[in-house]
């Protein structure tokens, strides 16, 4: 890009304005455009009579003369005069001049070369920034000619390629994919059958999982060519340019073909129509509507099949969607426990991990990770290591790698006063006690004041296995520990601080949750009241509301009191358990980081509640019953 720009002619541009300015006023000056007084040639003998002519400038082509008087000699003021004479009265009045002692300039041509050449420069270098931006308009790739050309960066089959022993974790998707590599790399095998390779196939998914590195998979799997745009790239504030470039996208596309054309983050221009805000004709809509004939106008035995990645499919239009289009949706979901494994394997080659390093043990402390986060998390390990002067990357800087992405960097010069470290101190230690009692709560791994990022500490609970269903009592559960920080604020130092606002933030939206979308609250039943889809402005503008005022109501006064009862359950194990918390606490503020077993050894005499009679919805209230529950 850098370099197209320094070879363009339009860089020259603003130079030759300038120029063209400067060359303009110098035409000016130098060719007397300055006013003058019409004088009578009377008048001007009269005057060079009286020695009040400075200078003269006889023009002998044009019998014009022109000359500067003493100030204050013309009642109006002014200095520079003209005048005519009859041919032939040159010799008298030069005469006259010299006579006079008047400086006297006789000009036998009226315009000398350089006056000319003044005056027609400026027409010449507008001639000149005509023809370089034609130039600049035919050649360049953002000219105004080439504004409705695509712009896809194509990546031929004698490239780098990518293959699938580079995608880990994703074999199910793999599977579904290798079809699509085999009908581009053999096509007469399906045809034989009668059988139809989809035309199109989206991969829908989070960011960071994925998708963009299967299709490149795929392309390099099958050694045919590769075209990847965005679609954002089609969508321009001039009517009818991102039609223009689907239309080329694909007659490109037809003569690569074979050929696999990728289009990343589709949503840009395939979002659902008569959703725009503006109306519902406008440039967006009219690009999808092309995109929708280009993908239904060509055979499947043309060798062209299109890819797309989104991370909102809910928002892509349904004609988009339907067989003949987008005959395949794969979703790349985040990688389980396995593949995250596998995940980590793949980063970690070019990396020296210390002999005792087990990337099993990393893969369950990053439940949720993206294959992103997990190439992140090993880059940052190996810049730690890189830092600290070591040869290998060992387990302490894998640690601090997860901790880093999950919170943020460590804020060394956020310095605590004894105070607000003592207050953190027992927020965390509250988390943590809460999550160790809780029989539904995830085990406590790590408890931290170290600060980093915008937290001042963290209690990190990570779940033994990867979890697909949440039962209530689960999330009930994680109300509850969520409301220890500021339950034992509340209980140590009789007054909270802000720093429960990100808990709460989390709890609020749980317990709207289970409200809402569950149906696990008692006073609102079993009912769905939302859509589960994510806010989508021009579509949710027009939905009409799920429920009644009243229902509003009902929702956040059921909110309240779940919050309400998590916090009030909170706080009374905490205040059953106060020498554990203490405890937690002092040795918080001397060791700054606690593991799961330190934690498992100071909180051993603090007995676990467990399941007693199945799944229980809430915790009880009454903690005289403890040691029933008791493990």
């Amino acid at each position: 890009m850098g370099k197209n720009l320094k070879r363009s002619p339009l860089r020259r541009l603003p130079f030759l304005l300038v120029a063209i300015g400067v060359l303009a006023i110098a035409s000016l000056v130098g060719s007397g455009g300055t006013e003058r007084t019409e004088l009578s040639l009377d008048r001007v003998e009269a005057l060079i009579s009286e020695g009040a002519v400075v200078d003269v400038v006889i023009r002998s082509d044009a019998d014009v003369i022109q000359g500067t008087l003493e100030p204050d000699v013309l009642p109006d003021g002014a200095t520079l005069f003209t005048a005519t004479y009859t041919d032939g009265f040159e010799g008298e009045l030069t005469e006259r001049l010299i006579a006079a002692d008047v400086t006297t300039t006789i000009e036998r041509s009226g315009t000398s070369g350089l006056a000319v050449l003044l005056g027609l420069l400026p027409l010449l270098l507008l001639l000149g920034v005509g023809f370089l931006l034609f130039r600049g308009m035919k050649s360049s790739s953002s000219g105004l000619l080439s504004i409705g050309k695509s712009r896809a960066r194509p990546f031929t089959a004698d490239q780098p390629r990518v293959t699938f022993e580079e995608v880990a974790g994703l074999d199910e998707v793999i599977e579904d994919l290798k079809e699509i590599k085999e009908f581009l790399a053999d096509p007469s095998r399906y045809e034989s059958m009668g059988a139809h390779v989809p035309k199109g196939v989206l991969l829908a998914g989070p960011p960071g999982t994925g998708k963009t590195l299967l299709a490149r998979a795929v392309a390099g799997e099958a050694g045919v060519p590769f075209l990847s745009i965005s679609g954002s790239d089609f969508v321009e504030m001039f009517v009818g340019v991102g039609a223009s470039r689907v239309r080329d996208l694909f007659k490109q596309a037809k003569e690569l073909a074979p050929v696999i054309v990728f289009i990343d983050e589709i949503d840009a221009a395939g979002r659902h129509r008569g959703t725009g805000l503006g109306g519902g004709n406008d440039e967006r809509e009219q690009t999808l509507n092309q995109l929708l004939v280009e993908m239904d106008g060509f055979e499947s035995s043309t060798g062209v099949i299109v890819m797309a990645a989104t991370n909102r499919p809910d928002v892509l239009d349904p004609a988009l969607l339907r067989p003949g289009r987008f005959d395949r949706q794969i979703l790349i979901d985040r990688p389980d426990l396995r593949s995250r494994a596998q995940i980590l394997e793949v980063h970690a080659k070019g990396k020296p991990l210390a002999d005792d390093v087990d990337l099993m043990v990393l893969a369950r402390r990053t439940p949720g990770f993206t294959g992103a986060d997990l190439a992140n998390v090993l880059n940052e390990a190996a810049l730690l290591a890189a830092r600290r002067h070591k040869k290998v990357v060992e387990t302490i800087e894998l640690e601090d790698a997860v901790d880093k992405v999950m919170a943020g960097p460590q804020r060394d010069s956020r310095i605590l006063s004894e105070e607000e470290r003592e207050t953190v101190a027992y927020h965390e230690a509250g988390h943590a006690l809460v999550g160790w009692v809780l029989p539904c709560a995830d085990p406590i791994h790590k408890v931290t004041i170290i600060p980093r990022g915008r937290a001042l500490g963290f209690t990190q609970a990570l779940p033994t296995e990867d979890r697909y269903l949440l039962h209530r009592s689960e999330l009930y559960n994680q109300l509850a520990m969520l409301s220890g920080g500021r339950a034992a604020e509340e209980l140590v130092f009789g007054d909270p601080t802000t720093g429960a606002s990100n808990d709460l933030e989390k709890a609020t939206q749980i317990a709207r949750e289970m409200v809402v979308s569950h149906g696990m609250s008692e006073g609102i039943g079993f009912v769905r009241l939302e859509q589960g889809d994510e806010p989508f402005l021009g579509r949710d503008l027009a939905r009409p509301k799920d429920y009644a005022d009243g229902t509003a109501a009902e929702i956040d006064g059921e909110v309240r009191r779940m919050l309400a009862q998590a916090l009030e359950d909170s706080r009374g194990i905490l205040a059953a358990h106060r020498p554990a918390l203490d405890r937690m606490a002092e040795a918080l503020i001397e060791r700054e980081t606690l593991d799961a077993d330190a934690i498992s050894e100071l909180l051993a005499d603090v007995p676990k509640w467990r399941r007693s009679g199945g799944l229980q919805p809430v915790i009880p209230p009454d903690l005289a019953g403890v040691e029933d529950l008791a493990v």
